[in-house]
């Protein structure tokens, strides 16, 4: 099996330093492969980044990270990720990696994703300029996300965003805001490339286990839901079982 461990929404400033990072200790005798979900920062500063960088190097394990909303909001999302490669962070923007696990190979695509709605409760590109603009980065990175996952040359694959795939793990949040948490576009894209593993972050009074309209398993790995450093899930190889099934060993670990 690969052990992927995974967080999002760490939210660090510029007065965290090391806070996080000394509740890791455990993470490279646990796990194969960390990754971050989103939201690293708190505001999307470059000092703020710097800190997130200082958390994630040298865990002992390879670290994929998407960007979150916060992470954008001081313009400066792009000096975030390459402060962050820096780092040894591998940081996805709708495209995707591969890396060795023990031998064998885990997927990882993503990117931070985007809102618009789900199923029956959601926005179209119809009408002002602005609208059809929100639902075309949605559809855009929908795309763009199922191509990499598609694209990738594994025995296992995972989809890593920030904003939600799936409606379930919303469960918590006021549902007038559910738009603006994720979309069933994503979904759709993870559907059709059927990874073994959905993570988002971003819903921070969400619920961590859900499930995309065509089955696949996804959680909602976001400090405040998973009340934990890092959840962590077990995904069974194919030589193993038909399917990776992250439910049939799964376990929380490194308390608070």
């Amino acid at each position: 099996m690969i052990r992927v461990a995974a967080a999002g929404d760490l939210h660090v400033g510029a007065d965290m330093a090391g806070v996080y990072r000394g509740r890791l200790g455990q993470l490279a005798r646990q796990a194969d492969v960390f990754l971050v979900a989103g939201d690293l920062t708190r505001h999307g500063t470059v000092e703020e980044g710097r800190v997130a960088a200082g958390e994630l190097r040298d865990l002992g394990v390879p670290v994929i990270a998407v960007l979150g909303n916060h992470d954008y909001h001081s313009d400066s999302e792009e000096e975030i990720a390459d402060v962050l490669r820096e780092a040894g962070v591998t940081v996805l923007e709708g495209d995707g990696t591969v890396v060795d696990c023990d031998g064998s190979r885990l997927g990882v695509a993503g990117g931070k994703g985007f809102g618009g709605g789900f199923e029956g409760k959601c926005a179209s590109d119809f009408g002002e300029p602005e609208m059809k603009a929100f639902i075309r980065h949605t559809k855009s990175f929908a795309d763009r996300l199922g191509t990499a996952l598609l694209e990738l040359d594994a025995d296992v694959r995972v989809s890593l965003t920030h904003y939600s795939p799936a409606e379930d793990t919303l469960e918590g949040e006021p549902p007038e805001i559910y738009p603006f948490l994720g979309s069933y576009l994503m979904g759709e894209a993870i559907d059709a490339a059927a990874p073994a593993l959905a993570i988002h972050g971003h819903a921070h009074k969400g619920t961590e286990k859900g499930m995309t309209q065509g089955g696949v398993r996804v959680r909602n790995v976001a400090l405040p839901v998973i009340q934990h450093a890092y959840a962590l899930y077990c995904l069974d190889l194919p030589s193993a079982a038909d399917t990776a099934s992250p439910d049939r060993t799964e376990e929380r670990v490194s308390a608070w």
